[in-house]
Protein backbone atom coordinates (compact mmCIF):
# COMPACT_ATOMS: atom_id res chain seq x y z
CA UNK A 1 0.00 0.00 0.00
CA UNK A 2 1.62 3.54 -0.96
CA UNK A 3 1.40 6.49 1.93
CA UNK A 4 -0.77 8.90 0.73
CA UNK A 5 0.39 12.60 -0.41
CA UNK A 6 -0.99 15.81 -0.96
CA UNK A 7 0.29 18.33 -3.31
CA UNK A 8 1.76 20.35 -1.03
CA UNK A 9 0.98 21.44 1.87
CA UNK A 10 0.19 19.27 5.05
CA UNK A 11 -3.24 18.50 6.20
CA UNK A 12 -3.52 19.18 9.87
CA UNK A 13 -4.03 16.56 12.23
CA UNK A 14 -3.90 14.38 9.60
CA UNK A 15 -1.53 10.64 9.70
CA UNK A 16 -1.64 10.10 6.11
CA UNK A 17 0.35 6.48 6.74
CA UNK A 18 -3.39 5.72 8.24
CA UNK A 19 -5.30 6.31 4.89
CA UNK A 20 -5.35 2.66 3.43
CA UNK A 21 -8.67 3.41 1.13
CA UNK A 22 -8.31 4.09 -2.40
CA UNK A 23 -9.00 7.61 -3.89
CA UNK A 24 -10.43 7.72 -7.45
CA UNK A 25 -11.33 10.58 -9.05
CA UNK A 26 -13.49 10.76 -12.46
CA UNK A 27 -13.60 13.83 -13.99
CA UNK A 28 -15.32 15.45 -17.27
CA UNK A 29 -18.08 17.55 -18.18
CA UNK A 30 -22.04 17.34 -17.78
CA UNK A 31 -23.51 15.16 -19.81
CA UNK A 32 -20.41 12.66 -20.86
CA UNK A 33 -21.91 9.89 -18.77
CA UNK A 34 -19.68 10.67 -15.93
CA UNK A 35 -22.44 10.09 -12.96
CA UNK A 36 -23.74 7.02 -14.41
CA UNK A 37 -20.52 5.31 -15.06
CA UNK A 38 -19.79 6.39 -11.03
CA UNK A 39 -22.86 4.89 -10.51
CA UNK A 40 -21.94 1.26 -12.27
CA UNK A 41 -18.18 1.39 -10.86
CA UNK A 42 -20.33 1.88 -7.37
CA UNK A 43 -22.53 -1.27 -7.44
CA UNK A 44 -19.25 -3.32 -9.19
CA UNK A 45 -16.99 -2.59 -6.51
CA UNK A 46 -19.81 -3.44 -3.90
CA UNK A 47 -20.30 -6.76 -5.75
CA UNK A 48 -16.51 -7.09 -5.27
CA UNK A 49 -16.45 -6.77 -1.58
CA UNK A 50 -15.15 -3.09 -0.73
CA UNK A 51 -16.73 -0.60 0.93
CA UNK A 52 -17.39 2.17 -1.47
CA UNK A 53 -18.00 6.24 -1.01
CA UNK A 54 -19.06 8.77 -3.25
CA UNK A 55 -18.15 12.55 -2.84
CA UNK A 56 -18.40 15.51 -5.31
CA UNK A 57 -19.58 19.21 -5.87
CA UNK A 58 -21.43 20.78 -3.47
CA UNK A 59 -21.88 18.45 -1.90
CA UNK A 60 -20.99 19.65 1.49
CA UNK A 61 -22.83 19.94 4.56
CA UNK A 62 -21.44 23.11 6.00
CA UNK A 63 -21.68 25.05 2.52
CA UNK A 64 -23.42 22.56 -0.27
CA UNK A 65 -26.68 24.19 0.08
CA UNK A 66 -25.59 27.66 0.56
CA UNK A 67 -23.28 27.42 -2.66
CA UNK A 68 -26.21 25.97 -4.79
CA UNK A 69 -28.70 28.92 -3.50
CA UNK A 70 -26.08 31.74 -4.73
CA UNK A 71 -25.21 30.12 -7.92
CA UNK A 72 -28.90 30.93 -8.48
CA UNK A 73 -28.56 34.18 -8.49
CA UNK A 74 -26.06 34.06 -11.20
CA UNK A 75 -24.17 37.35 -9.18
CA UNK A 76 -21.09 35.68 -7.90
CA UNK A 77 -17.49 36.86 -8.50
CA UNK A 78 -15.71 34.66 -10.03
CA UNK A 79 -12.84 34.61 -6.89
CA UNK A 80 -16.22 34.70 -4.74
CA UNK A 81 -17.42 31.12 -6.42
CA UNK A 82 -13.85 29.72 -6.60
CA UNK A 83 -13.60 30.22 -2.89
CA UNK A 84 -17.11 29.24 -2.26
CA UNK A 85 -15.92 25.78 -3.93
CA UNK A 86 -12.91 25.13 -2.42
CA UNK A 87 -14.77 25.71 1.38
CA UNK A 88 -16.77 22.91 -0.10
CA UNK A 89 -14.49 20.61 -0.90
CA UNK A 90 -11.89 20.80 2.24
CA UNK A 91 -15.22 20.63 4.19
CA UNK A 92 -15.71 17.19 2.33
CA UNK A 93 -12.07 15.98 2.54
CA UNK A 94 -12.19 17.01 6.50
CA UNK A 95 -15.39 15.40 6.80
CA UNK A 96 -16.21 12.94 4.20
CA UNK A 97 -12.54 11.70 2.15
CA UNK A 98 -10.31 11.50 4.80
CA UNK A 99 -12.56 9.65 7.39
CA UNK A 100 -13.37 6.94 4.59
CA UNK A 101 -9.50 6.73 3.37
CA UNK A 102 -8.93 6.19 6.73
CA UNK A 103 -11.67 3.09 7.20
CA UNK A 104 -10.45 1.56 3.87
CA UNK A 105 -13.07 2.26 1.50
CA UNK A 106 -12.89 2.99 -2.09
CA UNK A 107 -13.83 6.52 -2.74
CA UNK A 108 -15.52 8.08 -5.71
CA UNK A 109 -15.06 11.18 -6.43
CA UNK A 110 -17.64 12.61 -9.01
CA UNK A 111 -14.75 15.14 -10.21
CA UNK A 112 -12.12 16.76 -7.91
CA UNK A 113 -9.75 20.17 -7.89
CA UNK A 114 -8.88 20.01 -11.29
CA UNK A 115 -12.86 20.72 -12.52
CA UNK A 116 -12.00 23.64 -10.08
CA UNK A 117 -9.10 24.73 -10.87
CA UNK A 118 -9.93 24.77 -14.46
CA UNK A 119 -13.26 26.71 -13.93
CA UNK A 120 -11.00 29.21 -12.37
CA UNK A 121 -8.79 29.66 -14.59
CA UNK A 122 -11.49 29.83 -17.25
CA UNK A 123 -12.90 32.82 -15.37
CA UNK A 124 -9.39 34.68 -15.05
CA UNK A 125 -7.67 33.11 -12.05
CA UNK A 126 -4.10 32.39 -12.59
CA UNK A 127 -3.00 29.16 -12.61
CA UNK A 128 -0.46 29.06 -9.76
CA UNK A 129 -3.01 30.65 -7.55
CA UNK A 130 -5.40 27.98 -8.57
CA UNK A 131 -3.19 25.54 -7.78
CA UNK A 132 -2.05 26.64 -4.32
CA UNK A 133 -5.85 27.15 -3.28
CA UNK A 134 -5.89 23.18 -3.57
CA UNK A 135 -2.48 22.79 -2.42
CA UNK A 136 -3.70 20.68 0.61
CA UNK A 137 -5.84 18.18 -1.43
CA UNK A 138 -5.16 14.23 -0.95
CA UNK A 139 -3.40 13.11 -4.21
CA UNK A 140 -5.83 10.16 -6.11
CA UNK A 141 -4.61 6.92 -7.11
CA UNK A 142 -6.04 7.72 -10.07
CA UNK A 143 -7.70 9.98 -12.26
CA UNK A 144 -10.22 9.40 -15.19
CA UNK A 145 -10.98 12.20 -17.15
CA UNK A 146 -13.71 11.41 -19.46
CA UNK A 147 -12.96 12.77 -22.83
CA UNK A 148 -15.86 13.54 -25.29
CA UNK A 149 -16.51 15.33 -28.73
CA UNK A 150 -18.42 18.76 -28.33
CA UNK A 151 -20.71 17.41 -31.18
CA UNK A 152 -21.37 15.03 -28.88
CA UNK A 153 -21.78 16.61 -25.70
CA UNK A 154 -24.00 19.19 -27.36
CA UNK A 155 -26.48 16.20 -28.39
CA UNK A 156 -26.10 14.80 -24.96
CA UNK A 157 -26.78 17.90 -23.47
CA UNK A 158 -29.96 18.92 -25.26
CA UNK A 159 -31.01 14.85 -24.38
CA UNK A 160 -30.80 15.47 -21.14
CA UNK A 161 -31.99 18.97 -20.30
CA UNK A 162 -34.90 21.83 -21.88
CA UNK A 163 -32.51 24.31 -21.82
CA UNK A 164 -28.54 25.33 -21.48
CA UNK A 165 -27.15 25.96 -17.55
CA UNK A 166 -26.06 29.56 -16.92
CA UNK A 167 -22.80 28.43 -15.08
CA UNK A 168 -22.25 25.54 -17.27
CA UNK A 169 -22.83 27.40 -20.35
CA UNK A 170 -20.02 30.23 -18.69
CA UNK A 171 -22.35 33.26 -19.51
CA UNK A 172 -20.76 34.90 -16.73
CA UNK A 173 -17.73 35.19 -19.00
CA UNK A 174 -18.48 37.44 -21.45
CA UNK A 175 -17.61 34.72 -24.45
CA UNK A 176 -20.78 36.10 -26.02
CA UNK A 177 -24.37 36.90 -25.66
CA UNK A 178 -25.41 33.80 -27.63
CA UNK A 179 -25.94 30.83 -24.56
CA UNK A 180 -25.52 28.36 -27.08
CA UNK A 181 -22.46 29.95 -28.33
CA UNK A 182 -20.98 30.61 -25.19
CA UNK A 183 -21.33 27.26 -24.50
CA UNK A 184 -19.40 26.02 -27.14
CA UNK A 185 -16.66 28.35 -26.37
CA UNK A 186 -16.53 27.75 -22.83
CA UNK A 187 -16.45 24.03 -23.07
CA UNK A 188 -13.43 24.35 -25.51
CA UNK A 189 -11.64 26.62 -22.72
CA UNK A 190 -12.33 24.20 -20.37
CA UNK A 191 -11.37 21.29 -22.11
CA UNK A 192 -7.86 22.80 -23.21
CA UNK A 193 -7.21 23.32 -19.67
CA UNK A 194 -7.63 20.03 -18.71
CA UNK A 195 -5.12 19.00 -22.00
CA UNK A 196 -2.76 21.61 -19.76
CA UNK A 197 -3.11 19.50 -16.50
CA UNK A 198 -2.60 16.27 -17.53
CA UNK A 199 0.79 15.46 -17.88
CA UNK A 200 1.34 17.40 -14.47
CA UNK A 201 -1.72 15.54 -12.59
CA UNK A 202 -1.28 12.64 -14.32
CA UNK A 203 -5.31 11.91 -16.15
CA UNK A 204 -5.78 8.99 -17.94
CA UNK A 205 -8.03 9.86 -20.84
CA UNK A 206 -11.09 7.77 -21.32
CA UNK A 207 -13.16 7.83 -24.93
CA UNK A 208 -16.80 8.78 -23.59
CA UNK A 209 -18.17 8.88 -26.87
CA UNK A 210 -18.52 5.35 -26.77
CA UNK A 211 -21.59 3.35 -25.23
CA UNK A 212 -22.26 3.40 -21.33
CA UNK A 213 -21.33 -0.54 -21.71
CA UNK A 214 -18.07 -0.14 -23.17
CA UNK A 215 -16.89 2.88 -20.98
CA UNK A 216 -17.93 0.81 -17.71
CA UNK A 217 -15.91 -2.12 -19.01
CA UNK A 218 -12.66 0.12 -19.85
CA UNK A 219 -12.71 1.97 -16.59
CA UNK A 220 -13.45 -1.74 -14.38
CA UNK A 221 -10.90 -2.61 -15.83
CA UNK A 222 -8.50 0.28 -15.32
CA UNK A 223 -9.58 0.96 -11.49
CA UNK A 224 -9.14 -3.32 -10.79
CA UNK A 225 -5.19 -2.68 -11.64
CA UNK A 226 -5.53 0.42 -9.08
CA UNK A 227 -6.52 -1.77 -6.65
CA UNK A 228 -4.25 -4.99 -7.71
CA UNK A 229 -1.16 -2.51 -7.15
CA UNK A 230 -2.42 -0.72 -3.52
CA UNK A 231 -2.66 -4.37 -2.36
CA UNK A 232 -4.94 -3.43 -0.04
CA UNK A 233 -6.46 -6.17 2.82
CA UNK A 234 -9.87 -7.09 2.66
CA UNK A 235 -12.70 -4.43 3.13
CA UNK A 236 -16.20 -4.87 4.65
CA UNK A 237 -19.24 -4.55 2.66
CA UNK A 238 -21.52 -1.80 3.31
CA UNK A 239 -24.45 -0.26 1.87
CA UNK A 240 -24.32 2.29 -0.89
CA UNK A 241 -23.94 5.93 0.37
CA UNK A 242 -22.73 8.91 0.17
CA UNK A 243 -20.12 10.32 2.58
CA UNK A 244 -20.33 13.83 3.03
Amino acid sequence: MSVKRTYGMALAGVDLRKLSGTLIAIEGPDSSGRSTQIALLTQWLEQQGHAVAQVGLRRSDLVGPELERAKQGNILSPRTLGLFYATDFYDQLENGIVPALRAGFVVLADRYIYTLMARAIVRGAEPEWAASVYSMAIVPDAVFYMTISLATLVQRTFQTHSELDYWESGMDCGLSRDWFQSFVRYQRKIRSEFFKMQTKYAFELVNANRSIAAVDRDLRGRIQLVLDRAEKPETRRVRRGRVN
